[in-house]
């Protein structure tokens, strides 16, 4: 496993009136969330991401349907299932990410460290791997 403790569940708070879950900066997500973003209307079979950051971490959680996010430090790759809306996954900086197999009612919450530049993507992945494995 390239991932420890990256796959977070978080408390769900709700009686009659329906469900809650919290999730707050600097607690349950280790960084100061400073840009959200969702992903939703994806085509059947067409992945998203595909790149790393060299300095954001970012905090996904299907809040709505299902999808499969697979990291990737280099060595290994690990894919991890979403379909719970108090699931929550961790993609560290230098992590290689792909966001697949996305259910039609799929809504990818993300939660970022950083505000978005483009220069901190590494879009290719033989960048990638040249940059994290020595």
């Amino acid at each position: 496993m390239i991932i420890n403790q990256l796959l977070k569940s978080h408390p769900v708070r709700g009686d009659d009136r329906g469900q809650l879950v919290a999730i707050e900066s600097n607690i349950d997500v280790p960084f100061e969330i400073k840009r959200i973003f969702y992903i939703y209307g994806t085509s059947q079979g067409v992945p998203r991401g595909n790149h790393a950051h060299y300095k954001t971490k970012q905090y996904l959680i299907s809040v709505s349907g299902s999808c499969k996010v697979t990291l990737d430090n280099g060595l290994d790759k690990e894919t991890y299932v979403l379909d719970k809306q108090n699931k929550g996954l961790l993609q560290e900086e230098f992590v290689w990410g792909v966001m697949h197999d996305f259910s039609d009612d799929c809504v990818l919450l993300v939660l970022a460290s950083e505000h978005y530049e483009d220069a901190d993507y590494i879009r290719e992945y033989d960048q990638f791997t040249k940059q994290v494995v020595k």
